[in-house]
């Protein structure tokens, strides 16, 4: 029997989705009631994906930017969503964050690593945040 992905929430308001019945794929053994999603269950597709690959790498940013082929302001800006989702408070970059960014950014260019394109392009969005 196929297995469909677990909507966490309504298509139709948006409110989190309970589950009601449950059912063991080997036994056939059912459970009936009104159970809660666990948090991560309300994340998007896109968000559930980020968040493993965020695992996956344990947290450096560097590895997710290299994954999944997008920029730190990117990596950053889902990793928000993400707390966000989970119903935690998103704090505003650091500007400390951002000087050790730039710093990268700054160390890549001087290695040969990129271009000064890419690094005029790369400072603009650590600036944004």
């Amino acid at each position: 029997m196929d297995r469909h992905r677990l909507p966490g929430r309504c298509p139709v308001c948006e409110s989190a989705m309970d589950v009601a019945r449950l059912q063991c794929p080997d036994c056939g053994t059912s459970v009936e009631g009104r159970f809660q999603l666990c948090k991560f269950c309300s994340l998007t597709r896109e968000q559930q994906q980020f968040t493993e690959v965020f695992i996956k790498c344990r947290g450096n940013i560097r590895e997710v930017e290299r994954e999944l082929g997008i920029s730190y302001p990117t990596v950053r800006g889902r990793l928000d969503q993400v707390i966000g989702a989970l119903g935690y408070k998103v704090e505003a970059v650091a500007e400390e964050e951002r000087g050790a960014r730039r710093k990268e950014v700054l160390d890549s260019l001087s290695r040969g690593e990129i271009t000064a394109d890419e690094a005029v392009k790369l400072l603009k969005q650590a600036d944004r945040g």
